[in-house]
């Protein structure tokens, strides 16, 4: 690290568990955000702020008006632009040394594989169960950490699934590929706005964890959030050794 360096993470720096090795290793790690939208805007953001080495950003989709009530990485002047390039924009003007690629583009299976195996630590930001059914066996496939995030109406959740931890359940040990959810949109369902930023700065916090090695990342752990009342509920999350996606047979 330089001088300059040194100086904008000196708070990072100052923290025993960090230190200038944990720094360095997060200034080498190499993330990839799946949605940059209300979970997606501030991950990405905090990752930024924190020097992350390369940072890749995935979303097909453009920015509305209706995003601006809580996708902070976007603004009036960009509706109507990718919300990949409009976050790059956000990013850089926090920190211009970040190294970004985006990918305006649907998260499909093969891109996900490719991508995730360029990866440290991938972030779920996305709002639909065949996204994070893909992402999630990319990540086992590849062995790379999985740091999941979910938002809608007053409601939030929060997992890390980590496939090198033979403890650790994978996204489909909670959530089977072959069960059948409803799906729930904030475009239908609505969703409180502060949430999103507590649940994806979350995310950006348990990734940051896995990077630098400090502290204990949420393994093993579903922890939801009733933003009503301010709740959280802590579900230890087992291993299904009969799981369509990280099983033995599989």
């Amino acid at each position: 690290m330089d001088d300059a360096q040194l100086l904008r993470y000196s708070r990072h720096i100052l923290l025993d568990e960090i230190g200038i090795e944990g720094q360095e290793r997060i200034m080498r790690g190499r993330a990839l955000v799946i949605g940059v939208g209300g979970l997606g805007s501030p991950a990405a953001l905090y990752l930024a702020t924190a020097g992350i080495g390369h940072l890749t950003l995935v979303d097909h989709d453009t920015v509305d008006l209706t995003n601006l009530q809580r996708q902070i990485a976007h603004t009036e002047a960009r509706v109507g632009q990718p919300k990949v390039e409009s976050a790059r924009q956000a990013l850089l003007a926090i920190n211009p040394e970040l190294k970004i690629t985006v990918w305006a583009e649907r998260a499909e299976a093969a891109r996900l594989n490719v991508l995730v195996a360029d990866a440290d630590v991938v972030l779920d930001c996305s709002d639909n169960f065949p996204t994070r059914q893909a992402l999630n066996a990319a990540c086992v496939r590849h062995g790379v950490p999985l740091v999941s995030g979910a938002a809608i109406r007053f409601d939030g959740q929060l997992a890390v699934y980590n496939p090198k931890d033979p403890l650790s359940p994978c996204y489909a040990c909670v959530f089977p590929p072959d069960a059948i959810f409803e799906e729930t949109r904030c475009a239908t369902m609505g969703v409180y706005a502060p949430l999103v930023g507590i649940i994806g700065s979350m995310q950006a916090a348990e990734a940051l964890k896995l990077l630098s090695t400090a502290g204990q990342p949420a393994i093993g752990r579903l922890l939801m959030l009733d933003c009503r009342d301010m709740t959280w509920n802590d579900i230890r999350l087992p291993r299904n050794p009969d799981c369509l996606v990280c099983g033995k047979a599989h």
